[in-house]
C-alpha cells in the first residue's frame, strides 16, 4: 500500500543513498513523458525537500526542454535487493547551467565531470512509498565506465559540439536552453 510524506525522513534518504541508479520522470505541456535512467555518482540530498543531481552528456536532453515549459519532475528509486520498495519524489525542479548563478556551489557537491551539462535542483512537495513486490532481484556488478571512456577521448570543444549536433532541441523539437 502506498504511504505519503511531506519530505524525506532519515529511512528515505539512506534508501536512496543505497541505490546504484534512479530515474527521473518529466513532461511538458504536450509531446512525449520522459523517463530516463541515471547513475554514476550524481546525486545528491541536500535537505528533506531538496535533491540536486548532475546531469551528464547523453544523447538526448529531454529534461531540459521539459523544464523550460513546465517545472515538474519525478525520481523514483527501486530496491532490487532485500526487501521490496519503492521511492518517488515529487516537485519543482530547476535547471542550472556552468555559469549560472549557484552553478559553482552545487557543483562543489560533485566530483568534477566535462561533460556535466545540468544541474537539476529538486524541490520536494511530495514523498511516496509503495510497495515494489513486483520488482526483481538483480545483482549490482559495478558503475559502467563507457561515459568515462568517450570523455576521456573528447576535447571540451568536441563535447560542446556534440552538445549542439544532438542536445539542442527535444525529440518533439522544443528548445533545451544547453547553452554551447
Amino acid at each position: 500500500m502506498a504511504k505519503q510524506f511531506p519530505h524525506l525522513d532519515d529511512a528515505h534518504q539512506k534508501f536512496i543513498n543505497e541505490q546504484h541508479m534512479f530515474f527521473v520522470g518529466s513532461a511538458g505541456v504536450e509531446g512525449r513523458v520522459n523517463i530516463s535512467p541515471k547513475g554514476m555518482d550524481s546525486l545528491r540530498i541536500l535537505g528533506p525537500n531538496r535533491i540536486v543531481w548532475m546531469n551528464l552528456t547523453g544523447s538526448g536532453n529531454e529534461t531540459a526542454g521539459h523544464l523550460l515549459e513546465v517545472n515538474r519532475m519525478t525520481l523514483m528509486w527501486c530496491s532490487f535487493t532485500t526487501r521490496p520498495l519503492i521511492l518517488r519524489t515529487f516537485g519543482a525542479a530547476k535547471t542550472l547551467h556552468a555559469g549560472d548563478d549557484g552553478w559553482d556551489e552545487l557543483a562543489g557537491h560533485f566530483p568534477n565531470h566535462r561533460s556535466a551539462r545540468q544541474i537539476y535542483d529538486l524541490s520536494i512537495d511530495l514523498v511516496q512509498t509503495s510497495c515494489g513486490y513486483a520488482v526483481p532481484f538483480m545483482e549490482f556488478q559495478s558503475d559502467r565506465d563507457t561515459m568515462q571512456k568517450w570523455v576521456d577521448g573528447k576535447s571540451d570543444g568536441d563535447i560542446r559540439a556534440y552538445w549542439v549536433e544532438k542536445n539542442q532541441q527535444t525529440i518533439d523539437g522544443k528548445p533545451t536552453g544547453v547553452p554551447v
